[in-house]
């Protein structure tokens, strides 16, 4: 990526991130403003208890935030502490956390097709995700097929077929009500046969609590790797930053049941809960391919940690 581009997306980070970042520094800075110097506090036990609590209800989670305390309890308890110098410390911390599990999405030219399965609650972002991932392989000439695996909504395989329409990519559908199995499967051998770089499944946005649909996405994975038992190549699960917490809940739920290999994280733009991120990446350690800061194209990119780190904590790149 060039550096004028680099730029942009930094910019639209940010600009995305501003709810998240705002929530963050007002109360960092909130617990300065009773110190003796004007942006400076002498860093007591009170002191980091406070801002221990600020990062949980960011939703950072407690592993992160009592990090975060940890590391200035050692280097500053007892010594006064600007905004800043805790803002620089917030990033370091969740840079750490970030940078071994930034990874690309790599297409291995090998599968032919190499089959991404998605899945994801409803309204988390997946259909829309897979019309960007499609536009994205595109432009790198890669050929794309689309599996509409969500057969539960009519209005989920109309606007896959839109976004086929717009990529310039053929679309597997059937009927509201067919069996997702069966379309994943047709689109498997509908890829092989036409030779395809990349298949991408979508999938009805599965509850926690609806273990019927569960069910059925595990019968999916058995369907396909009877076709190719090493598909799925990929089976991301995208995230929508605004649940905050129960996004946590969501890998947890979909790890058990899919094998998740990767997350994409959409709706940063639209919340203030964009440390859930982090908080997902503590616990489980999945690769983050992607984030969302936005709707259109540009605004899904490949996760950068260090970006992202300065970003959310307000510091300067």
């Amino acid at each position: 990526m060039s550096e004028p581009e680099k730029k942009g997306w930094f910019t639209r980070l940010k600009d995305g991130l501003k709810k998240s970042t705002t929530s963050v520094s007002d109360g960092i800075t909130g617990l300065f403003t009773s110190g003796v110097l004007s942006g400076k506090r002498k860093l007591d036990a009170a002191t980091l208890d406070e801002l221990e609590d600020v990062l949980i209800m960011a939703d950072f989670g407690v592993a992160t935030a009592a990090r975060v305390t940890r590391e200035l309890a050692q280097t500053r308890l007892d010594k006064e502490v600007t905004d800043e110098e805790v803002r620089r410390t917030l990033a370091s911390v969740v840079a750490q956390t970030l940078i071994p599990v930034a990874r690309p999405l790599a297409i291995d030219p090998a599968n032919r097709p190499h089959v991404i399965l998605v899945v994801g609650v409803n309204g988390s972002g997946k259909t829309t995700t897979i019309g960007k991932l499609a536009r994205q392989f595109r432009s790198q000439g890669k050929s794309v097929m689309l599996a509409a695996g969500d057969t539960f909504r009519a209005a989920a395989i109309e606007q896959l077929a839109v976004w086929g329409e717009r990529n310039n990519v053929p679309v597997i559908a059937k009927p509201v009500g067919s069996d997702a199995a069966a379309v994943a499967f047709e689109g498997l051998e509908q890829a092989r046969a036409q030779n395809i770089d990349v298949l991408m499944i979508d999938t009805a946005g599965r509850l926690q609590n609806k273990q019927g649909l569960m069910e059925e996405l595990a019968k999916v994975i058995r369907v396909i790797r009877k076709a190719d038992p090493a598909s799925p190549h990929d089976t991301l699960l995208v995230l929508d930053a605004t649940t905050g917490q129960n996004a946590v809940q969501q890998v947890e739920v979909f790890r058990s049941v899919a094998q998740i290999t990767g997350l994409i994280m959409t709706k940063l733009d639209g919340t203030a809960r964009g440390g859930v991120l982090v908080a997902c990446a503590e616990r489980f350690g999945l690769p983050i391919h992607a984030i969302g800061v936005g709707e259109s194209i540009e605004d899904l990119q490949p996760f950068d940690a260090r970006e992202f780190a300065d970003a959310i904590a307000g510091v300067a790149a």
